[in-house]
């Protein structure tokens, strides 16, 4: 079962750079995010939704990979190749445009964090900041703990367990702390 984490910045630009930072730490393996969504309220209110995380995983180039192979081999049955092969291009092409329009328009159902959700708690930060929501697969919380720590930030809502929620928001106001000290 995935974990929610949804952190607030003080910036419109610190969501962006913590997902760069996420995103290094998933190709190390310390970390696998199911979904990964970037809030920035503009300075007149409006909430801009980011998608950070492909949702069909790369599904319309297999489906137009699997559409040229199919349509070449039926092109080679009726004994004219380019025809099969012009035509699942084509089908292929359509498809991911239909594909993307649904998903644009809303018809196609909510994969991973729900966007009303992403939408209602976003509207909740400040102007001109940022906020980050995650839907975590797996974490090595000792290596990705101590490399957001230089990130300031406040937790809008966790699924963690309390332990692990407290160790993030320690980590988070690591940053806070030394500032304070100096």
């Amino acid at each position: 079962m995935s974990d929610l984490v949804c952190i607030a910045f003080k910036d419109s630009g610190t969501a962006d750079r913590v997902l760069n930072e996420l995103r290094a730490m998933e190709t190390e393996y310390v970390l696998d995010l199911e979904d990964a969504v970037i809030v920035v309220r503009d300075m007149d209110g409006k909430v801009h939704l980011k998608q950070c995380v492909d949702v069909f995983g790369g599904a319309t180039k297999h489906g137009v990979a699997l559409g040229v192979l199919w349509g070449g081999l039926m092109g080679l049955l009726f004994m004219n190749p380019l025809a099969g092969l012009l035509g699942s291009i084509a089908g292929g092409a359509g498809g991911g445009a239909m594909t993307n329009a649904a998903s644009e328009y809303g018809l196609l159902s909510d994969y991973g964090i729900p966007d009303k959700f992403i939408k209602d708690l976003g509207s909740t930060i400040k102007r001109g900041t940022s906020a980050i929501f995650l839907l975590i697969r797996s974490v090595d919380e000792d290596k990705v703990l101590p490399r957001i720590s230089q990130y300031e930030g406040t937790i809008l809502k966790t699924s963690l367990s309390n332990e692990q929620e407290e160790k993030l928001r320690a980590a988070l106001s690591h940053q806070r702390n030394q500032k304070t000290e100096a």
